[in-house]
Order: C-alpha cells, then sequence, then structure tokens
C-alpha cells in the first residue's frame, strides 16, 4: 500500500526502440543500437540522483540470437566495447554488476570481461543488473527445476534459484517505444510490478524520463491482491 509516496526500489527496464530511431533517421541499425548504448550510459550515471538501488536492463533475450547475423556481431561488440570503457566508472561510482540469464553462453572473450566485471564490481552499493542471453520462461524452469531436486516446487523455493534471488523485489517495470507486452521478460518478477508503457524510443529515454516514471510510481497505491 503507499499514500503517494512510495519509493521504487529495484527498477527494470526494456530497452525497445533502437532499431525504430535508427530507420526514421535512414541510418544504419548499429547507430540506433550506439545511441541505445549511450542512453544506458547517462541513465547509470543519473541512479546516484535517485532512490533506486538496482537497475534491471534487458540487454539481449535468447530470442535475439534469430536477428541477422550482422546484427548480432555489432551487439556483441557494443557489449565489449560497453564494458571495457565504462567498468572503471562503475567502480569509482560504487555500482555493482549483476547478470541475468546464460551469460556464460555467450562468447568466450565476453564471458571473461563479465566475469572480470563481477569480481572487480562485487562490493558496490548499488546494482546494475543485466540481462544477456536472457529468457524469464527458461529462468522458472531451471527455477523449478533445482527446487524439485531440493524436493519441494514452492514459490518460496523458486524465488530462491531465480538469477534476482540476490535483489530487491521487482517495483517497476518500464518499456520504451510504445509496445505493450513483456517479451519474455521478468515473468516471475512482475506478478506485482507496476508497469510504465511509453512511446519514447530508447535512444531517446533520458533521465528526466526515468524520473517521471518513478514521480508516477509514487502515485499509485500497491495492493497486492488485497483491498
Amino acid at each position: 500500500m503507499t499514500d503517494g509516496d512510495a519509493v521504487a526500489r529495484h527498477v527494470a527496464i526494456i530497452m525497445d526502440g533502437n532499431g525504430r530511431w535508427a530507420k526514421a533517421r535512414h541510418l544504419p541499425r548499429v547507430v540506433g543500437h550506439q545511441r541505445g548504448v549511450e542512453a544506458v550510459r547517462n541513465l547509470v550515471r543519473a541512479l546516484k540522483d535517485t532512490s533506486v538501488e538496482c537497475l534491471t536492463l534487458y540487454a539481449f533475450s535468447s530470442e535475439n540470437w534469430k536477428r541477422p547475423e550482422d546484427e548480432v556481431g555489432d551487439l556483441m561488440n557494443l557489449m565489449r566495447k560497453f564494458v571495457k570503457s565504462d567498468l572503471p566508472e562503475f567502480i569509482a561510482n560504487d555500482v555493482k554488476l549483476h547478470i541475468l540469464g546464460d551469460w556464460r553462453g555467450l562468447a568466450p572473450d565476453i564471458v571473461a570481461m563479465l566475469e572480470d566485471a563481477l569480481a572487480r564490481t562485487a562490493n558496490g552499493s548499488r546494482t546494475l543488473a543485466v540481462a544477456l542471453n536472457y529468457g524469464a520462461q527458461q529462468e522458472i524452469a531451471r527455477a523449478a527445476a533445482k527446487a524439485a531436486a531440493e524436493g519441494a516446487i514452492t514459490p518460496e523455493a523458486i524465488e530462491r534459484h531465480l538469477d534476482t534471488a540476490v535483489l530487491p523485489p521487482l517495483d517497476l517495470l518500464i518499456r520504451t517505444s510504445g509496445e505493450v507486452r513483456l517479451s519474455n521478460f521478468l515473468l516471475w518478477q512482475c506478478a506485482y510490478a507496476e508497469m510504465n508503457f511509453t512511446d519514447v524510443l530508447w535512444p531517446d529515454f533520458t533521465p528526466g524520463h526515468f524520473d517521471q516514471a518513478l514521480a508516477d510510481f509514487a502515485k499509485r497505491e500497491r495492493r497486492y491482491g488485497g483491498r
């Protein structure tokens, strides 16, 4: 419940619209993805001025492998550049990296970079969680299998084995670009999360838009099935 001053500790974003942003400007899709990375960078830098303890970003889904090979390659190269260039800033700003999904199935050099980043940011007080090679249905299936191996498939047992088990409960999900669907992202965690769908394409999404989403969240009444 809230009386109008709810604080979002954990916010997740489906960063949608890079391709449409580029198409509208008659630019290659990779340029849209590059501008999307800039939007990520600006938002992470602004986190320190918010109440958010954890920001979870849907960076690469398990279904994204269906995209053209050259686009997948561009996305992987952007990931390499982002981790390499921004890791020192994460450390300086006390940001802890957390990875969701089957990220160990990525290219070996990316896995090594991520392992290094996880180790070097382990003591951060604010978390940036990145979903890589992630699918919520797959996550739930893995968690249920582990729960079954322990002898009981209960909601509590499944939650203990989700990729988000060490993160605060999800408060707010934002999706950009005007699409209104979850796209196999945090399906379990979204059970009682608030939703915010905006027409803004991801490369145009600013810390100001994020602040507005937090302000809208603060006005909502969360009932969790009650009255």
